[in-house]
């Protein structure tokens, strides 16, 4: 059918399909700031303007926009002039990892056009349709009202950012002059330009015009389009299938099932090679063991036609019992789930163990015999989606070298080619991977998740192919984070001394246990040091259940971990009668301090990887230099007016009226050192006008991290972070990286890259000191210009041109690698102020306040943003995420309706303070992305806890379990002593 659409001022005559979504022609014409986040009109993603009003995409046909006016965000704004809205995005760091930024800008500028003064409530309800994982939306209601400012011709203030007091400070975020190194007596010392600076995001312009960036942002001539067909079944054995109707249908060019593929056991988990713990899934298998599990797969012309090729594929189940709980996994004649011989690194299948870890220091049982108290406690943490905007994606294709090129939305492209060149049979040297900008992973893109399969498929039909998963394949096979059960006990002398802390912990691992080892390692590693005692015990246990397989997620456990101790160590200090911040001072982590159970944890990690008689680089102790607990839990307290508004651990409501307040403050760290090597490199190399090439395998997923590595190499080449031109990961050309875990891999990639920036800083100055006649020691770099004594000066360009042109031509580049582990944990304390509805159960947060101790800040805009999201994200886990099955293991939170997550109206106050050091390492860059969400959780029940006097230990704390908290409590007052 013929449909005439004006597209941002352009009519455009267009053949569609009856059934056509205006989402998929948009996007099959290029506008690929139209995205798909979930199918259902629930994120925002792929929204765009109708005559004017914002309407999602993907649930409106193209032809009901027949006649209509369509903008899109490309239509915003160019390159060279953007619409005040962008520029305010840009400049108040409101963009990110730029998947949701698109739908967000036409919705704000929708806003505006009808509100030119809206007040941020409006704001906030405007907003309210768009889904954002990574800013915690403060930064974007700031753009909107700076954008609505200036469209009203009224002057707006510097961007301002909190230092480690608290205090602000403006910044002009224009382009600032470079100023000259400064000269002592020793030689060259540098003055700190670029670094600390908010400068913007270097690829924001990209993002905020909807230029393609993300893996699904292209198209191939013959591209086959992949659909997957799931097990409708907890467990059951494939008895027999048939695809004969499925591969007659006109258009299909393959269906695969487990018949058709070697049957090759393998771990999804992104890991360095030997990968720690199960090998324990296939490709395609003929047993399945959740709802949602890979039965078979089809390559068709159409999306449509692979949707109906699945319908005909005829399969023959026999069920088999399911469990579902890891507690009853464990239970003598519990169903076993992975009986099969071939699978390997299992701890204990006959026990459905994926994964054991356990370690502990002292004399546990003779501590806890002679404590005056034992506190015991058990905490529970659901399973929840990481729910990024973009869904999984991968298009495969062979090139004009008969290589397979693997373009996916991937955080681990070098563990995705090793894992599938294993799958595949081919050598890795035929695959290419290409991780474009990823869009929000918090975890989830860690795993193989579609790129096999795709793989496959384009061996199969010599074409390339395009897998994406949909919102529910998103929520039912993809990965998830696991649900936790948390055993505490606590031994203590009647002062408050810790003597002896255990932790047992049990993990739902769900079908595979890819992810199995390091979730179990982590929930203990980033919580239990906090507070040393002579005797601790550590013991967790990954079990298979019939559920989505569990993955890595935010902060390496130390969400769950610290959610139990945290919420523990304020029950300890209400049973000693003390005040739950004295009782921390008095046990908390000290600087000169061995940080305890590393060398443990080491050992006990160890031995989940297969024997291949390497030994991980680990450290077997750290001991503390610096220990920003004491001024971050300082800043917390004032700026919560702890002791003011505290109710003192009273039991039961005691505030009248129906709405009861309260405040709660946890600590946290985080370690992000990994129990395997880390390795990351850089190439540098120079161009003819003065820029720089920046070639690294760290995927950008929205944490600013190529933006923080351009101004360290800018930093030291004296140039801005514009001219540092970085490519994103392929591993055919961007130098090796094991990276698993991007945030945490930032220390490991800012001290290649400014190394690399070292060596090709000194090539520069070699070539211009022969050029000048001066010895290069006499040099300083800055501001495009390398000084000599006396005034004389080359610009870079200058250098550039004689150093590869000239009479000794000589290119100027430098590669480096990093592989120590970040030795210095980041710390923090968070600090949450709720009112309880009483009557409805409902939990309102009225104000977080986050004190960080993340070393040096690179850049603070960012830095702000990354917590905010991190605050975000924590505050909708704790309060409402959470996945809900049936009794036969179906899921009922299939989109992001029923599951719910923050929106910009949901988002309390926030105050974040970035506690620095005294500069004496301009390089201690940390992560600060995961300890955002650490402490969130047991902030907020501690403070729920201080209104109610009521203690809920099983997140989220969802108005129904607040009610039946205060039930029970009711009713055991109104019991007669």
């Amino acid at each position: 059918m013929e449909l005439e659409l004006r597209i941002n001022g352009v009519i455009k005559s267009l053949d569609v399909a009856p059934n056509e979504l205006l989402l998929n022609v948009l996007r099959r014409e290029g506008y690929y700031s139209v995205k798909h986040g979930c199918d259902h009109g629930h994120c925002g993603a792929c929204t765009v303007l109708i005559d004017g009003l914002p309407r999602p995409s993907c649930v409106m046909l193209a032809m009901q926009a027949a006649g209509a006016t369509v903008t899109t965000v490309e239509g915003l704004g160019s390159l060279r002039r953007l619409h005040p809205l962008q520029e305010t995005f840009i400049d108040a760091g409101a963009v990110h990892c730029g998947f949701c930024t698109p739908g967000m800008l036409l919705s704000a500028y929708a806003l505006l056009q009808r509100n030119p003064n809206p007040s941020e409530e409006e704001i906030r309800e405007a907003l309210a349709g768009n889904l954002c994982r990574c800013t915690g939306y403060n930064r974007i209601v700031q753009a909107v009202q700076r954008a609505a400012a200036l469209l009203r011709g009224e002057d707006i203030e510097p961007i301002s950012i909190p230092d480690s007091g608290g205090r602000t400070r403006p910044w002009n975020l224009g382009r600032a002059p470079l100023e000259p190194h400064e000269q002592t007596g020793a030689g060259v010392q540098r003055v700190h330009i670029m670094m600390g600076r908010p400068e913007r995001q270097i690829d924001a312009i990209k993002l905020v015009t909807g230029k393609p960036a993300f893996a699904d942002d292209c198209d191939l001539p013959g591209l086959l389009h992949a659909r997957l067909l799931t097990s409708p079944h907890a467990h059951a054995i494939i008895r027999e299938i048939d695809t004969t109707e499925a591969r007659a249908l006109p258009g299909v060019h393959a269906v695969l099932t487990y018949k058709d593929i070697p049957r090759i056991p393998y771990t999804s988990a992104g890991q360095p090679w030997p990968e720690p713990g199960p090998h324990d899934q296939y490709s395609l298998d003929h047993t399945v063991r959740y709802v949602g599990d890979r039965v078979a797969v089809v390559a068709a012309e159409t999306a449509e036609i692979a949707e109906q090729a699945l319908k005909l594929i005829k399969v023959d189940y026999e069920p088999l019992p399911a469990v579902f709980d890891p507690r009853q996994a464990l239970e003598p004649g519990a169903p076993r789930l992975h009986p099969e011989p071939e699978s390997y690194g299992i701890y204990d299948a006959n026990r459905n163990i994926a994964s054991h870890v356990q370690f502990e220091q002292g004399n546990i049982e003779r501590a806890f015999a002679s404590a005056e108290l034992i506190v015991e406690g058990e905490y529970v943490l659901p399973q929840s989606q990481h729910a990024a905007l973009e869904n999984h994606v991968a298009i495969t294709y062979w090139d004009e070298d008969d290589r397979l090129v693997v373009r996916t939305s991937s955080e681990v492209p070098y563990h995705v080619r090793r894992i599938v060149a294993a799958l595949t049979g081919l050598a890795p040297r035929r695959i290419r991977v290409i991780a474009p900008r990823v869009g929000g992973g918090f975890g989830g893109k860690h795993d193989l998740i579609v790129e096999d399969l795709c793989a496959l498929l384009t061996l199969a039909t010599d074409r390339p192919v395009r897998l994406e998963y949909s919102r529910v394949d998103e929520f039912r096979s993809s990965r998830v984070a696991p649900s936790q059960i948390i055993r505490l006990k606590t031994g203590l002398r009647r002062d408050g001394t810790i003597i002896a802390n255990q932790m047992l912990v049990l993990v739902n691992a769900g079908a595979y246990g890819g992810q199995a080892a390091s979730v179990s390692v982590g929930s203990g590693l980033n919580s239990l040091p906090l507070y040393p005692c002579p005797s601790l015990r550590y013991s967790a246990q990954a079990v298979y259940t019939n559920l989505p397989p569990a993955g890595a997620f935010r902060s390496n456990g130390a969400l769950a971990g610290l959610f139990a101790l945290e919420s523990h160590m304020d029950e300890i200090a209400r049973r000693l009668g003390m005040d739950p911040l004295a009782l921390r001072r008095k046990n908390w982590l000290k600087e000169g301090e061995t940080l305890p159970l590393l060398s443990l944890a080491k050992a006990s990690y160890e031995s989940t990887i297969p024997q291949t008689g390497l030994a991980s680089p680990y450290p077997a102790e750290i001991r503390l230099t610096h220990c920003g607990l004491p001024r971050c839990l300082q800043v917390v307290e004032e700026q919560l007016n702890w002791r003011e508004k505290r109710r003192q651990g009273q039991s039961g409501p005691s505030q009248s009226g129906r709405i009861q307040r309260g405040v709660g403050i946890a600590l946290a760290m985080h370690l992000p050192a990994s129990p395997q090597s880390l390795l990351s490199s850089a190439t540098l190399k120079l161009n003819e006008d003065g820029s720089f090439n920046l070639l690294i395998s760290l995927p950008e997923n929205g944490n600013g991290s190529h933006t923080i590595l351009a101004q360290i190499a800018a930093e030291v080449l004296g140039v801005r972070p514009e001219d540092i031109l970085i490519h994103p990961p392929d591993t055919d050309s961007t130098p090796f990286d094991t990276s698993s875990d991007p945030s945490s891999s930032i220390y490991a990639c800012v001290h290649a890259v400014r190394q690399a920036a070292e060596q090709v800083r000194q090539q520069l100055l070699s070539v211009a000191a022969r050029l000048l006649k001066v010895p290069a020691e006499s040099l300083s770099l800055a501001d495009y210009q390398i000084n000599a004594p006396g005034g004389k000066s080359l610009s870079l360009s200058q250098v550039a041109l004689q150093a590869l042109y000239g009479e000794q031509p000589t290119p100027i580049s430098a590669t480096s690698s990093w592989n120590a582990a970040c030795n210095a944990p980041t710390f923090a304390a968070q600090g949450v102020e709720v009112e309880v509805d009483t009557a409805t159960g409902a939990t309102r947060v009225l104000k977080v306040v986050s004190a960080i101790d993340g070393g040096h800040i690179v850049n603070p805009v960012l830095a702000e943003g990354q917590i905010e999201g991190g605050i975000a994200q924590g505050l909708s886990y704790s309060l409402c995420e959470e996945m809900v099955y049936d009794q036969q293991g179906n899921l009922l939170t299939t989109n992001l309706n029923d599951y719910r997550m923050f929106s910009a109206r949901d988002m309390p106050e926030t105050s974040i303070v970035l506690m620095e050091g005294d500069g004496s390492d301009p390089f201690d860059i940390r992560d600060i992305g995961e300890i955002a969400i650490a402490a969130v959780a047991p902030a907020l029940a501690n403070a729920v806890a201080d209104a109610l006097g009521v203690r809920l230990r099983q997140l989220p704390l969802t108005p129904e379990r607040v009610l039946r908290a205060l039930y029970v409590v009711r009713q055991q007052a109104a019991r007669p002593a």
